[in-house]
């Protein structure tokens, strides 16, 4: 059985996608982009600008799924440019204690509405 997990403090799904499925005590959070939830319009200022503005959207969802932060397992973060990960690391830094999730992240060559950083992520919701 799967849940769909949706909250209006984070962006609405730009495709045929849901925000989140829970499933039994996991919670998959699809890509989450600096798109701003209140106007729709994708960040332009810096990567950590635009990287502080995903983690917002993604923890947004995390919350409303009744779980927090420290409850993510597994994170991918997807970035245009793998130059921006120095300054990308340090935000995310920011957004996550110790023990820290597990990660990947890559460089592709490009990403949904010109964005700079996408990241998703696996959620323990017990």
């Amino acid at each position: 059985m799967k849940t769909q997990i949706s909250t209006p403090n984070a962006p609405a799904a730009v495709g045929p996608y849901s925000q989140a499925i829970k499933t039994g005590t996991l919670l998959f959070v699809s890509g989450q982009l600096p798109l701003n939830p209140d106007t729709g319009a994708m960040c332009e200022g810096s990567i950590e600008m635009c990287t502080r503005q995903a983690l917002a959207n993604l923890q947004a969802i995390v919350t409303a799924a009744g779980a927090s932060m420290n409850d993510v397992v597994k994170t991918t973060v997807f970035l245009a440019d793998i130059a921006d990960f120095a300054k990308a690391n340090a935000v995310y830094a920011e957004f996550f204690e110790q023990p820290f999730p597990a990660r990947s992240a890559f460089e592709v060559a490009t990403l949904p509405l010109g964005g700079r950083i996408e990241i998703e992520a696996i959620v323990n919701v017990e």
